[in-house]
């Protein structure tokens, strides 16, 4: 039952979730390679990608270009190591630029910020175990010192629940939150709603994103539970280390491209003197 309260949604926020992995589910196929090489264009406007001699396109046919030279890097060396195939599934930080670029379902700042704080009541962490004594003792030790930065890190006083009932978030802790978000561009938020969704947490996604914790480790955090009961009841070995990954994947380029997006600075080569 707990599992379920985890994943409750609010009906008007739904649409950012549904934007967030929009891009994904869009390139479920995998269309032939076309082009031989790529390269990145620095403009006027920003930084453009190139296969061969057509410039890149989002989904909506805009014209791909981006303030971060790492960031369009990035979506380029994506589409460098695709090999007879595009794996546009796979293609994450692409896929984030592509839904950040259309916005597809006209997101708002305010639509986006208010998915975040939503969120909150339902985070994985807050939830922990009553009854079972060992997972209860893993939980204290791994979740909460990550809830407690959280607390430190933004002022807040997030409490955890050991019933079915979610935790009560204060309107003080969700300005607070909200004051967070909001210093953010709409575009960086993409990122943190994608990572949000991944981890099924806030608070570990803030974390990872602020470099408190490792991509594998914030995965690994995420799935405690599921870990915990996998030692009782056996794992099969390629499913679950497959699905791992590819959280660890998305996850990863949810930071990466958070971290793009908040630092426009240029990729330089040294000179030789």
């Amino acid at each position: 039952m707990l599992r379920g309260i985890r994943l409750l949604r609010f009906s008007n926020i739904n649409k950012c979730q549904t934007s967030a992995l929009a891009a994904v589910r869009h390139y479920a196929s995998q269309p032939k390679r076309f082009y031989k090489q790529t390269n990145v264009l620095c403009t006027d406007t920003g930084y453009e990608v190139t296969l061969d001699h057509r410039k890149l396109k989002t989904p909506k046919g805009t014209l791909f270009t981006v303030k971060s030279e790492p960031l369009a890097i990035a979506v380029a060396t994506e589409f460098d190591n695709q090999k007879e195939h595009i794996e546009r599934s796979r293609m994450h930080i692409s896929a984030l630029c592509f839904t950040a670029l259309d916005n597809p379902n006209n997101l708002t700042k305010l639509d986006m910020v208010n998915y975040l704080l939503n969120f909150m009541p339902t985070d994985t962490v807050l939830f922990q175990s009553e009854d079972e004594t060992a997972l209860q003792e893993l939980q204290l030790n791994e979740w909460d010192p990550l809830i407690n930065w959280f607390n430190k890190r933004f002022d807040t006083n997030l409490q955890k629940t050991m019933s079915i009932t979610p935790p009560q978030v204060t309107d003080d802790d969700k300005i607070k939150i909200a004051k967070h978000f909001q210093s953010f561009s709409l575009d960086t938020l993409h990122g943190y709603i994608f990572a949000v969704d991944t981890l099924k947490s806030i608070v570990l996604a803030c974390a990872v994103i602020e470099q408190q914790i490792s991509v594998e480790k914030a995965v690994a955090l995420s799935r405690l539970e599921e870990e915990y009961q996998l030692k009782f009841w056996g794992r099969v070995e390629w499913s679950h280390d497959l699905s791992q990954q590819d959280l660890q994947a998305r996850l990863a380029a949810s930071v990466l491209f958070v971290h793009f997006n908040c630092s426009e600075y240029l990729v330089q080569e040294k000179l030789i003197l």
